[in-house]
């Protein structure tokens, strides 16, 4: 068997330890963020938080997203 395990950058491990998600899948270009209630509110405040932190990060969300509550947060 292949190992299949994916790297996560030092800005996106950042940006985990302090988002703190409950819920999230680990992807190839970054992560997605599942299981959020309040939508507008949780991709406000993560893209404050990379602002912030000055962290080489984008979010990433559309309406198929919406269906699931999830959002990404992927390498720029």
């Amino acid at each position: 068997m292949e190992n299949t395990q994916v790297k996560i950058s030092a800005d996106l491990q950042q940006f985990l330890d302090k988002f703190q998600p409950t819920k999230f899948k680990v992807m190839l270009k970054g992560v997605e963020i599942r299981g959020i209630r309040d939508m507008h509110r949780n991709i406000t405040q993560a893209k404050d938080l990379i602002d912030r932190l000055e962290l080489n990060l984008i979010v990433s969300h559309n309406a198929e997203m919406l269906s699931y509550g999830g959002f990404e947060v992927l390498n720029a």
